[in-house]
């Protein structure tokens, strides 16, 4: 029997809409809501989950097709509903890359690959999670 993989992220409230998320492992993430930010937004946040996994997943779909890439930026934009809970209903993720060799091409095969098949994030996001909410 397989046993899932759990991750943990534990948040703390520090005052206005400032959080602080401490990761299992003890990394922490500034979220902010606030005025006056100095972190990202909750959904800022998701978008940087989503672009990050990708990018993980791009640059080792290269490194292992021969074409390491020599610079790489992901631009993702998401457009959100007018009405709560105001939900992204389109996001776009613009792969942009360079690297000897490279072709779009070959770009788009490893960015499809990810974004279908490795990427956890956008696995997450196009599945139904079961949402179980616990008050202590």
């Amino acid at each position: 029997m397989t046993v899932p993989h759990k991750k943990t992220l534990n948040v703390t409230w520090l005052g206005e809409q400032r959080y602080v998320g401490v990761s299992g492992s003890g990394h922490q993430i500034l979220i902010d809501n606030s005025p006056v930010k100095v972190g990202v937004s909750p959904m800022e946040a998701l978008l940087a989950a989503l672009a990050t996994c990708t990018a993980y997943d791009v640059v080792e779909i290269m490194k292992k097709r021969r074409t390491p890439l020599t610079a790489y930026r992901i631009e993702v934009e998401g457009e959100r509903a007018d009405t709560d809970p105001k939900r992204y209903t389109t996001i776009t993720v613009r792969h942009i890359a360079s690297g000897e060799g490279l072709t779009g091409e070959a770009l788009s095969k490893a960015a499809h690959l990810s974004h279908e098949k490795y990427c956890s994030v956008a696995a997450s996001l196009n599945s139904e999670i079961v949402l179980e909410t616990r008050v202590e």
